[in-house]
């Protein structure tokens, strides 16, 4: 068992709607640290039983010259923790803390200079690559058309671009920074580096989340969930259901029981070759269901791609039920279901519930309301990227850790 939890230091990111918003989970969680992302609405309640190290205020697409538009809690700048606001985010802070924000004269979109003044924890050190030490330019990305003009009280402006006077701010009495780019994208050439000082220098955050403790946390975890009792495994032979294959191959070993389901929706002899591969280098135990035909009869004059999707999870269901009926203490249908498909999915069990639906995922919004079987779903708070490098940790070949998706 894992000596300390990988969960103990995290981060808690508050999306006001960005597209950016998962860059920056997966941002944080490339430095070695965990992160959830919530919606703005989360509860007061919620947030002090998430006890973050550390909360971040995301981008988004409103304005806070509209009085409807969304804002941070007020407990977030109440609990005492380091809080980054960024773009959206650092308009709210401002204006929630007394300062003033407007509608830009200039709009600013894409590679912007932004001079820092080199004292702030934020930028301690960050200069663009090949300048000399006295430089204080990063080379950032913006977004924006509002901007902030009057600082909150004990705030200093810590960098500004040509269009923007007050690019970043931070408190004099809080541990409060904001920035006006977004760091989280790529085009922002030091931003990794940015969170690297929010995160860890900033929120003294430990590094425990790697691919190897993420592993052990996972094995114990299963383990501890299922007893003694035994998963159905819905394995699709994608990325995501392959690697949890392999992990409950190590965690219960035969406590595991694969089931294939030929839906007929697969590329042509796909389900052939899959099966050979799988049984080959996952030597785990598979039972294949032929259901060509009660999937195409349920889609057959059915356009609309939510629709499909959730007939499709309906059917996946019953099918799983009806086989675990045949097998001894089948308790646990377990899915690969990964941090994303629950984002995209939005109201169907999201925990940000401000992005719109991306698309419903079958494993998601397409489930019934009631099912016989408990859902074991190990992968649920990783990204795709994470769940790559647990595979090959766990020896699995390339062809199923970086297989194109169907």
């Amino acid at each position: 068992m894992p000596t300390s939890s990988i969960h103990t230091d995290k981060i808690l990111i508050l999306d006001f709607g960005s597209q950016y918003t998962q860059l920056i989970a997966r941002r944080i969680r490339e430095i070695g640290v965990y992160c959830e992302i919530h919606s703005f609405r989360l509860s007061s309640e919620a947030i002090k039983a998430f006890a973050p190290k550390g909360i971040i205020l995301s981008g988004g697409p409103e304005t806070v010259t509209v009085s409807e538009t969304p804002r941070a809690p007020d407990i977030v700048f109440q609990l005492g923790c380091p809080v980054f606001g960024i773009c959206y985010g650092m308009q709210t802070m401002a204006l929630q803390l007394g300062g003033e924000v407007e509608i830009a004269e200039h709009h600013e979109f894409g590679h912007v200079s932004l001079i820092h003044d080199g004292n702030s924890l934020l930028f301690k050190g960050l200069k663009n690559e090949g300048t000399d030490d006295n430089n204080c330019m990063l080379n950032v990305w913006m977004s924006h058309g509002d901007r902030v003009v009057s600082l909150p009280p004990n705030f200093r402006c810590i960098a500004s671009s040509t269009n923007t006077p007050i690019a970043a701010m931070e408190s004099n009495v809080a541990p409060f920074y904001a920035i006006q780019c977004h760091p989280e994208v790529t085009h922002t050439a030091q931003g990794k580096e940015i969170f690297k000082q929010f995160v860890l220098t900033i929120c003294q955050c430990k590094t425990m989340w790697n691919t190897k403790k993420i592993i052990e946390d996972l094995e114990e975890k299963v383990r501890q969930t299922v007893g003694q009792e035994r998963v159905l495994l819905a394995l699709s032979g994608g990325t995501d259901s392959s690697v949890l294959a392999a992990l409950l191959q190590r965690a219960i070993n035969s406590q595991c029981v694969c089931l294939f389901v030929d839906t007929g929706l697969l590329r042509h002899q796909e389900a052939e070759n899959l099966l050979l591969h799988l049984r080959e280098h996952l030597k785990v135990n598979i039972h294949v269901i032929d259901a060509k035909k009660i999937f195409l009869q349920r889609l057959k004059g059915i356009d609309d791609p939510e629709k499909k999707r959730k007939i499709i999870g309906n059917t996946f269901i019953e099918i799983f039920e009806e086989e675990a009926l045949k097998l001894d203490n089948i308790c646990w249908l377990a899915q690969g279901t990964i941090y994303p498909d629950v984002i995209e999915s939005a109201g169907s069990g999201a925990s940000t519930g401000q992005t719109h639906v991306i698309k419903s995922h079958h494993n998601v919004g397409g489930l019934p309301e009631t099912m016989r079987l408990k859902l074991l779903e190990p992968l649920r708070e990783l990204f795709k990227d994470e769940v790559r490098q647990i595979g090959t940790q766990l020896g699995l070949p390339s062809a199923f850790v970086h297989r194109h998706p169907f």
